[in-house]
């Protein structure tokens, strides 16, 4: 079942001189992790932003083709509509968080949809519990570390109960110890809570391995959409200057040199069991 469907979406900014997305036709099914990466510059992020609305809503410009998000055609539905069904979490933390403690940042959607008090709380509470932040509720967010930051701008949204997360290269400030973390967060709520999550990530060696799709994005328009190792494993990719994890890399140049390997590891974890088992023969 589709949660999100695009059919020749097109957008171009006002002002602007050529489209930043063109022609975007996908379809990607609930409860999915998808990969979303490409090239600086090629609509990755302008994608996003007409998932949650604020494309066309907020940044206005021309908006043609065809948009459904959890069977709501965006075009049709503000904004505040759309934020209870899919939320946007930045690639820096700190441009989310402005309260003068972490609860009240998280609470802070539910306010403005005026959300009865006890179900708030609630809201809260387990917001903050599954992304393993509870005992920070009452601490400043400008003191935390960095991947406590990103962790308060994920139960912010995470409170609001959308069914598709989407993540705007939320690692970019993290060592790649706290970009792991992170991602094994994102991971847990996609399996617990049955959500669709939407990745918008260049660091593939980390986040490779938790992806059911991925889709490459070059110029406004998709160029590759599918099963991860066949991606990564995919000359387009690789010619297009695209991260492609590590493993990867290592898995061609072993039968480039007569190694006889079967499938395709997409982290450094798979290679090393694929490799086990070849040495066992």
């Amino acid at each position: 079942m589709a949660i999100i469907e695009t059919n020749a979406l097109t957008y171009m900014y006002p002002g602007g001189t050529k489209p930043s997305i063109r022609d975007v036709s996908l379809s990607i099914e609930k409860g999915k992790f998808v990969i979303l990466t490409g090239p600086s510059g090629c609509g990755k992020t302008t994608l996003c932003r007409c998932f949650n609305g604020l494309i066309p809503h907020f940044y206005g410009g021309d908006l043609k083709g065809e948009l459904q998000v959890v069977g709501l055609k965006v075009d049709e539905h503000p904004i505040y509509e759309m934020a209870k069904q899919v939320g946007l979490v930045f690639q820096n933390p700190e441009n989310q968080l402005f309260a003068l403690s972490v609860e009240k940042d998280v609470a802070f959607g539910l306010e403005n949809l005026g959300m009865q008090r006890d179900e708030m709380k609630e809201r809260v509470d387990w917001a903050l519990q599954m992304t393993g932040i509870d005992e920070l509720r009452d601490r400043a967010p400008h003191e935390l570390s960095g991947g406590q930051q990103q962790r308060v701008a994920i139960a912010s949204v995470l409170a609001m109960q959308p069914e598709i997360m989407i993540f705007d290269e939320p690692t970019s400030f993290l060592d790649p110890l706290g970009a792991q973390k992170i991602f094994e967060v994102i991971n847990e709520l996609k399996n617990k809570l049955g959500i669709t999550v939407i990745l918008v990530e260049h660091r593939l060696d980390l986040a490779s391995k938790y992806a059911d799709q991925v889709i490459i994005m070059d110029e406004g328009k998709i160029v590759l959409d599918g099963e991860p190792r066949e991606i990564f494993n995919s000359e387009t990719a690789w010619l297009l200057g695209v991260g492609v994890p590590k493993a990867v890399r290592l898995w061609n140049v072993l039968q480039e040199n007569g190694l006889v390997l079967k499938g395709v590891p997409v982290s450094s974890e798979e290679a090393t069991r694929f490799l086990r088992e070849v040495l066992k023969r």
